[in-house]
């Protein structure tokens, strides 16, 4: 998964409580290893991210700020 291939481990959750993964930009090395092995094909390069999914990339900002606001963020 993306999290064991994670070099630097700056992918988080919290079990039990986040339904998707949050991508810590200041940890995050650029390398792009996590963007294969996502089982969910839901990780992009910023340059690559399309349209319909900036609105994944501003909770995952939010996330680092404030997890239960990202969370009310997150669809059902």
């Amino acid at each position: 998964s993306c999290v064991d291939v994670c070099p630097v481990d700056c992918i988080h959750f919290e079990e039990g409580e986040d339904r998707m993964l949050y991508i810590d930009p200041d940890e995050s090395i650029d390398c792009g290893a996590c963007e294969p092995a996502c089982p969910v094909n839901a990780i992009y390069a910023e340059d690559d991210l399309p349209d319909d999914q900036s609105a994944f990339a501003e909770i995952n900002i939010v996330w680092f700020q404030n997890h239960d606001d990202a969370r009310a963020k997150v669809p059902s």
